[in-house]
């Protein structure tokens, strides 16, 4: 795609159409090819949570911030460690609620520094950590059992992001998220970035988001939708996201959490 700005005449010209700089739409074709390059740069990669790297983009972290808030989960349960930054974050936002909120980190492998500046964090008494392949049988019987009888669970897929192993997750999870919650199936920007120098082209199908669609349609107490932002909603709903077609909100019970 050819973009051309002429900050004269204060147009974007985009496939050959011409667009107003200044609308909606020159925003939204912006935005995506932002989010590309950014993306590929690592952009994401240069943010901290009090002090641990989140290595998400700020308006993610807004977003599920809202969703959070909104829901008031008494879990999280989240795939994927890594450095420990979105863990912090959830545990700061229930400290900053007031609530009893605990969340459970899951990774295949936590590295010892990692699991060493998780544990020495101010905020670690709100937190759990689980070592072992969050598809696995004995993983998710582990997530399972700390998990309080009635409580309200919200579940971020965060580790690997093939489209069968999130598929797997997906699975493994969805019958603990509590109705009117989320299980999210992040960075479905896989797709989106297939043809970027450190993308794949396997990635436009092969991807979280392609995942969370399959599952839905076979899932009807499910939806994927796109969380109704509070404010100055119909002017953007912004495409700034690493996160397309993640959030999957629970309907109703399902008939494996009766």
């Amino acid at each position: 795609m050819q973009l051309h700005i002429d900050t004269d005449t204060n147009t974007l010209t985009s496939g050959g159409q011409p667009l107003p700089l200044y609308s909606t739409e020159a925003f939204k074709i912006i935005s995506d090819l932002w989010v590309k390059v950014g993306w590929n740069a690592k952009y994401s990669y240069t943010f901290s949570w009090l002090g641990r790297p989140i290595i998400q983009l700020p308006e993610d972290v807004m977003r599920i911030q809202e969703i959070i808030h909104r829901v008031k989960p008494d879990v999280i349960v989240e795939t994927g460690v890594a450095h420990g930054g979105s863990l912090i974050l959830y545990a700061s936002l229930f400290e900053a609620m007031g609530t009893a909120g605990q969340v459970i980190g899951v990774d295949i492998e936590i590295r010892p520094h990692n699991r060493k500046a998780i544990e020495e964090h101010a905020l670690f008494k709100r937190i759990t950590l689980i070592e072992g392949s969050s598809a696995d049988a004995k993983t998710v019987t582990q997530v399972k059992s700390k998990l309080p009888r009635g409580a309200k669970v919200l579940v971020i897929l965060d580790s690997n992001h093939t489209r069968d192993h999130v598929s797997a997750e997906l699975n493994a999870y969805h019958d603990i998220v509590s109705p009117g919650s989320y299980i999210v199936a992040t960075d479905g920007i896989m797709s989106e970035v297939a043809d970027a120098p450190r993308g794949d082209p396997g990635w436009v199908t092969n991807n979280p988001a392609q995942a969370a669609r399959e599952f839905a349609a076979t899932h009807p107490e499910f939806v994927v939708e796109q969380p109704q932002w509070l404010f100055n909603e119909s002017a953007l709903n912004s495409n700034v996201t690493h996160w397309p077609g993640a959030y999957l909100r629970r309907l109703q019970a399902g008939p494996e959490a009766g």
